[in-house]
C-alpha cells in the first residue's frame, strides 16, 4: 500500500508511519470509532487526566496494531493527537475495516 492508498489519518514518513487521531475521554468503553473528518476517532474510558488517557490510546492502538511499537509524537494535552507507528508504512485490509467499520452497539 502507498500513499496515494491510504486512509485520510495515515501518512507515512522516514520513521514509520504516522496516524492522525480525534480522541474522545471519558467514554463508557474505550474503542476505535471511525473517520471523522481527517482523524481516526478513537473512544477511550479513562479520563484525561495525568497522561491516564493517553496510555489508554497506546494500549488501545498497540492491540489492534499486534507486535508494533506506538509513540505519541504531538498532542499530549490535546483532544487531536499523531502517533507514529515505528517501521510500519502501511495498514492492511483487515487493520482498516475494523477502524473504518466498527462494530455497532446493539440496542
Amino acid at each position: 500500500m502507498n500513499d496515494s492508498v491510504l486512509p485520510p489519518f495515515a501518512r507515512v514518513t522516514p520513521m514509520g508511519l504516522e496516524l492522525r487521531l480525534k480522541v474522545v475521554p471519558g467514554a463508557s468503553c474505550s474503542a476505535m470509532a471511525g473517520v471523522l473528518g481527517e482523524r481516526l476517532k478513537v473512544r477511550i474510558a479513562a479520563p484525561a487526566e495525568g497522561g491516564k488517557a493517553n496510555r489508554a490510546v497506546l494500549s488501545l492502538l498497540e492491540t489492534w496494531l499486534k507486535g508494533t511499537t506506538i509513540t505519541l509524537i504531538a498532542g499530549q494535552t490535546s483532544a487531536e493527537k499523531t502517533v507514529c507507528v515505528a517501521g510500519r508504512s502501511s495498514l492492511s485490509s483487515a487493520e482498516l475495516a475494523a477502524v473504518l467499520h466498527p462494530p455497532r452497539k446493539s440496542s
